[in-house]
């Protein structure tokens, strides 16, 4: 049998010091509480420096923050950070409330951390997040602080509501055009005369956006130094503040976790205090614009003089977003006038229907359903109660009789825009920068012979490509010279062939030729550089197109059997005897 020794270990093992930090948090900002987390942030550096087995990793603190949310927490996310950086071996803190009031949030940081080898230990409750019962007695345990923090918060809003009952404002809020002394609401003249103003240009008639455009031409700006916009502008005349009198609990925290505020629509009682403080607009004029606001929402879009309106605007509804088509114009291919939806205009709005509608093709689609010869205003009002655009470039026209009529209207937008102008302006754009959108290596040096004019690069469907697009290469002007369309993958080897390379490269080709004359369908000439020229024949080749698959055959077998009924067979068949009577024995080989 063989002897066996044991080697004990010689070498001592170093015990690795863990990396400890604290987290510390109050929630609210009193001298009181400011010198609780002085304490905590001094209890903690003390209690990590005399662990002779741990290295201090700091004390992270948030100063006046609520615990039910992690986004303001600037300490706690920096905390997070470092220890997603191997900085934190293991956190403390007081307890579960000063860690996370939030459940969902508590549960979650603390299983990241675990899940990166990071414990976290809860003082007063005694859990470490290592051990076999930690979360459960975390999810036991959160749960009654988030309980208990929307407990506190029903608490507050109890008092604040009694103090509403009073009269009494929850804290001094922020309001343009005046500022507080004391308890008390004080007029700031420069910024009163704003508002007045506001409200005189809405009485005279301006829009809010006629406004905003007006303080922007003058420089005029909002107390913080931005641009005043249409929502600041909508929320200094419908603010009742400015006739001197409060209208309390406008808003409220709907859930105390999310701290969402809505507005306070009728769901809670409001308090209307007379009297409060000096005022800035009166309250008849105040009333007045509000009744102004209300017939302008009602009137929509045409109650606005500012915008650019037509007799179509508010007429044209989307049903899928239940927002009406916007009229847009663009100036770069001469003026096109369009309709798109409102949706896009959104932020992150996005129409299901898509496409635009032409200006013109809505008017010949218009005529053409009232059976006028040219479109009439007065007569699309008069008959046209709104159009739907149920789906790309349909329309459906509600009239007022009750009648409803479909009528197709396609964008022709981009056909419409290549005018002969725009047609010469971007061909020399494109002499000019032979690198710009739409051009190529190509681009002005394939000509056609005959009428003189260049080929252009143009794309369209294709079964045979990959991507589903072709391009080809065809005459600008088809004036009937009869040439042909060539397309760019079997034409750009052809082109190789010729001037002597394995593969077609831009360089080369602009190296050596100047360009290429298409004599014919067949026949073309290449000018080089160096004054060589070469007649080359074009093969057109043949198209090869995808086989069917088994689904495509059955398919067309069913189309063919439900279309070939025995009436059409019968008709066939009598056609057929028609063309063997008059052709005779030939009858094949007629056209």
């Amino acid at each position: 049998m063989a002897k066996i020794t044991r080697v004990d270990q010689t070498v001592p093992t170093i015990k690795t010091k863990k990396k400890v930090a604290a987290y510390a948090r109050i929630s609210m900002e009193s001298e009181r509480m400011n010198h609780s987390l002085s304490a905590q942030i001094s209890y903690y550096s003390s209690l990590i420096q005399k662990n002779p087995d741990w290295q201090y990793a700091g004390v992270f603190a948030d100063d006046g923050i609520s615990g039910t949310g992690i986004a303001k927490r600037d300490e706690f996310r920096r905390m997070i950070e470092a220890a997603e950086n191997g900085e934190i071996d293991i956190i403390l803190t007081k307890s579960i409330q000063r860690f996370a009031r939030n459940t969902v949030d508590l549960l979650e940081t603390v299983r990241h951390l675990k899940g990166i080898g990071v414990e976290v230990r809860f003082k007063k409750e005694h859990i470490n997040s290592m051990s076999g019962d930690g979360e459960l007695m975390l999810t036991i345990l959160a749960s009654f602080a988030q309980e208990e923090s929307r407990s506190l918060s029903d608490n507050c809003k109890w008092g604040i509501r009694k103090r509403f009952e009073k009269g009494i404002p929850n804290g001094h809020f922020r309001v343009y055009g005046y500022r507080w002394e004391g308890d008390e609401l004080v007029i700031v003249p420069e910024e009163a005369e704003i508002v007045r103003r506001i409200f005189q240009n809405f009485l005279d008639g301006k829009s809010r956006l006629e406004t905003e455009r007006e303080f922007a031409a003058e420089g005029i700006t909002t107390r913080e130094g931005f641009r005043w916009v249409d929502s600041n502008i909508k929320v200094v005349l419908t603010n009742i503040t400015y006739t001197g009198n409060l209208l309390l609990q406008k808003e409220f925290v709907s859930d105390p976790i999310s701290k969402k505020r809505i507005k306070n629509k009728g769901q809670l009682s409001q308090y209307y205090v007379e009297d409060t403080h000096p005022a800035i607009i009166d309250k008849a004029t105040f009333d007045y614009v509000q009744a102004e606001i209300a017939r302008r929402k009602e009137l929509g879009p045409r109650a606005n003089k500012s915008l650019n309106l037509t007799c179509f605007s508010g007429m044209l509804k989307c049903p899928d977003c239940g927002i009406s088509y916007a009229h847009n114009k663009r100036t770069d291919r001469g003026i096109m006038e369009y309709w798109s939806c409102g949706s896009r205009k959104k932020k992150g709005g996005r129409c299901t229907v898509g496409g635009s509608i032409n200006h013109e093709n809505l008017k010949k689609a218009c005529s053409e359903v009232l059976g006028l010869d040219e479109f009439d205003e007065d007569a699309f009002l008069d008959k046209v109660d709104y159009i739907n655009v149920p789906k790309r470039y349909v329309l459906e026209f509600h009239l007022k009789n009750g009648e409803v009529i479909t009528k197709d209207c396609p964008n022709t937008g981009h056909q419409d825009c290549w005018t002969a102008e725009y047609r010469a302006k971007t061909s020399e754009k494109r002499r000019k920068k032979p690198n710009c959108k739409g051009s190529s290596v190509m681009t002005g040096r394939i000509k056609c012979a005959q009428c003189g004019c260049n080929f252009r690069k143009a794309s369209q469907q294709s079964a045979t490509s990959e991507s589903g697009k072709a391009y080809y290469w065809r005459c600008a002007e088809h004036n009937g010279c009869g040439t042909i369309g060539f397309r760019e993958d079997l034409l750009k080897p052809f082109i190789s062939e010729t001037i002597g390379t394995t593969e077609f490269s831009d360089s080369e080709f602009d190296r050596q030729i100047d360009h290429i004359d298409v004599l014919s369908t067949s026949e073309m000439v290449f000018y080089y550089k160096d004054g060589r020229t070469v007649k080359r024949t074009w093969e057109q080749p043949k198209r090869i197109g995808r086989p069917w698959t088994d689904e495509q055959r059955a398919k067309f077998k069913e189309s063919m059997k439900g279309r070939y009924t025995p009436e059409v067979r019968q008709q066939m068949s009598e056609h057929m005897k028609q063309l063997r009577k008059e052709r005779g024995k030939a009858w094949r080989k007629e056209k």
